[in-house]
This record gives structure tokens, sequence and C-alpha cells, in this order.
């Protein structure tokens, strides 16, 4: 019966995490960010405000892209170069 609850708790959990949210529910949850630094709507700094979360998004984004790629392809790992050169007497 545990077992049972825990697989159902973890599956809901689950589920959750996978949902994603739509553009007009990040819009208004960035809006509120704003907001709530006390930034007021229709003002320069209001947009400029909007366009850093924005920004900050796309470099996050990026970074999560890179980190994948350098784990896929190896690159997280240092690459040592040698070059063997004989000396004679």
């Amino acid at each position: 019966m545990v077992t049972r609850v825990l697989a159902l708790a973890a599956a809901g959990l689950l589920v959750a995490a996978c949902q994603t949210m739509t553009p007009e529910e990040r819009r208004a949850r960035d809006e509120s960010t704003c907001a709530s630094y006390g930034f007021r709507r229709g003002t320069d700094a209001f947009a400029a405000c909007l366009q850093r979360i924005d920004l900050d998004r796309r470099a996050e984004a990026r970074a999560f892209r890179y980190r994948s790629d350098a784990m896929l392809w190896g690159w997280d790992r240092p690459v040592i170069i040698e070059r063997r050169v004989i000396v004679r007497r």
C-alpha cells in the first residue's frame, strides 16, 4: 500500500515537472516580476526589465545547450596535445 502511494506521488511529480508554460503565461509572470521590483507598466524601465529577463533566459538556454554538447562530445574534459621531439646527441 505504501509503495503504491509513493509510486503515485512520484508519477504525479513527474507529470507536474513536464508541464511547460505558454508564452502568455511566461509574459504574465515576467510582468508581475518586474512590477514586484517597483517598475511601472508602460515605462522604459519596465520594458528594460522585461528585456533583461528575456536575455537572461536565453543565456541560460545557451549555457545549457553548451553543457549538453560538451558532455555529449567529451568537451568537458581537458584536451592534451602531445608532440614528441627526438633529441640526438
